[in-house]
């Protein structure tokens, strides 16, 4: 009796390939989330990446598995072949797609040739292992457990990426610990199917010289990363940080010093000031009371440094959702010589939360509103844009308060400028129950030389140009200066646009179709 209950070597075989699927499932899973990750942070318009990235895995998956069904000998060896090559595409994926955008102008193919490749062999992987089961255990048995497993294994996955992987090994050591990790389970199957595979040695010595390269990479993924991205940025790296939302990196150049998020420019400090004073002084000069001051993202501090120019400040709110922005220009002696240490500034509260669940939950109100929000350029981003999202905010206002959003270039992207617009229009026009009365907006523009020209929209009671208090220490903004910005010339005159609400997202196709006029497909 006790010799039946004993585990056999088959069973063990079994459970070890079991097992393995788990590992499998969770690899591939991570190549795709680097893939889409990294082509983000490259690309830009995140939705728009990741439906390409997950179609083209998805379908050289079901390549795969098709393929699959002509391997009819030497099963064992087949999946032992796959996990290998799987492991060497996989965990050096990061670091061909950071190479070819430096190197290449043809990101787009490598990406696609990249994921087919990846994809295919993980869609070889299960129809292998469940072939090699179905000669050891009961077929209904191996197909839900291996299915079970695999489930769970990309569910483990997706929360292991965002939460501890990005964060703390980067995108090209990740790749290369699942890398070793699909290694593992071929030197397994070498191990435990050994003696049902033809010539072994060669697998063998291949899975080791894939170990040792993978393991350089691993070891020496921080110093290749920050390499590759001196080759994308004109100017040294001042610092390099992957968050669970976003790759932030600062560059410096004398006194220059360049704010990147995903590969877009936020600010250069030669020219932020242009910006910062537009964007906060219109409105702090319109609003009837400056006491307490909302600002949805600026995590960099510098509209909290405009805002604190004015007398009467006593409270200013900013929300703004990575702390790991609001900690860097908190705590690094360069960057918060910027905004001149406000964030640090007792009157100052930081909270890191996504700017439209903020809005939803609080009860508060201020004086000033001021959004500080990243562009529109896909539709996760448009939604903060959204009448929905405006009318939350008009809502939080006082009477006689003051709202403003950054609206994108007037220039560049006029149709999209003129979406915002009519979005702040339509959410703050007529009464409504716990808000204050109807207010005018009013869109003005100013030229930065870093982006060109750039607009933004008011909202008050007057719909008029502001009036500057006396005494307040500008570099750029003036009287003279400030009436100028609320006229428009005939090449910015307003285009004929619909309102962009959450279930369109219509900011994001009129953003993209006015870059793409610009800088081509």
């Amino acid at each position: 009796m006790e010799e039946s209950e004993a585990p056999g070597p088959d069973r063990v075989r079994s459970l070890i390939l079991l097992a393995s699927v788990f590992v499998v499932a969770a690899a591939g899973l991570v190549y795709e989330l680097i893939a889409g990750t990294l082509s983000t942070y490259l690309l830009g318009s995140s939705i728009t990446v990741f439906s390409i990235v997950i179609g083209v895995f998805l379908t050289a998956m079901g390549i795969g598995a098709y393929l699959a069904k002509f391997v009819r000998s030497d099963l064992p060896r087949a999946f032992v072949l796959a996990e290998i090559v799987l492991a060497l595409a996989g965990g050096l994926s990061a670091l061909v797609l950071f190479s070819a955008f430096a190197a290449m102008d043809s990101y787009p193919l490598v990406l696609v040739v990249v994921s087919l490749v990846i994809g295919a062999l993980v869609g070889v992987e299960i129809p292998l292992l469940l072939r090699i089961l179905e000669e050891r255990v009961d077929v209904r048995s191996a197909v839900s457990h291996v299915l079970a497993l695999d489930y769970v294994g990309a569910l483990l996955g997706s929360l292991l990426f965002p939460l501890l992987l990005l964060p703390f090994l980067g995108l090209v050591r990740t790749g290369a610990l699942f890398g070793l990790l699909n290694l593992g389970v071929a030197f397994l199957a070498l191990h435990y199917l050994g003696d049902s595979i033809r010539r072994p040695r060669p697998l063998r010595l291949g899975a080791s010289f894939v170990g040792v390269v993978l393991t350089g990479v691993l070891l020496g993924g921080a110093q290749a990363t920050t390499w590759l991205e001196d080759r994308l940025y004109a100017d040294p790296i001042l610092l390099a940080e992957s968050t669970p939302y976003q790759r932030i990196v600062v560059t410096r150049w004398r006194d220059d010093v360049r704010l990147f998020i995903d590969g877009n420019l936020q600010f250069s400090s030669v020219d932020e000031y242009r910006y910062h004073e537009a964007l906060v002084h219109p409105a702090m000069s319109a609003a009837t009371r400056r006491g307490r001051v909302l600002i949805l993202g600026g995590g960099d501090g510098m509209a909290v440094r405009e805002v604190l120019k004015h007398d009467g400040v006593k409270h200013v709110d900013v929300v703004d959702l990575d702390p790991a922005i609001t900690d860097l220009f908190r705590d690094h002696p360069a960057l918060s010589k910027l905004n001149g240490g406000v964030l640090a500034d007792p009157r100052v509260a930081v909270h890191n939360l996504d700017a439209v669940r903020f809005l939803e939950e609080t009860d508060e109100r201020w004086d000033v509103i001021l959004l500080d929000l990243p562009d529109p350029n896909d539709a996760g981003l448009a939604r903060l844009y959204a009448e929905g999202t405006f009318r939350m905010a008009r809502r939080r206002l006082h009477e006689g308060g003051a709202l403003t959003t950054q609206a994108t270039s007037p220039f560049y992207a006029p149709e999209a400028f003129w979406c915002i617009v009519r979005t702040l229009e339509a959410a703050t026009e007529g009464t409504v129950e716990g808000g204050p009365r109807g207010l005018a907006v009013t869109p003005y523009h100013v030229y930065v030389p870093s982006f060109g020209e750039w607009g933004f929209a008011l909202a008050t009671d007057t719909g008029e140009a502001p009036t500057l208090p006396a005494g307040l220490e500008l570099r750029y903004l003036n009287q003279a200066m400030t009436t100028a910005m609320f006229r428009l010339p005939e090449d910015l005159a307003p285009r004929d646009v619909e309102v962009n609400r959450l279930g369109t997202a219509v900011l994001a196709r009129y953003y993209e179709k006015g870059y793409r006029s610009w800088n081509g497909p």
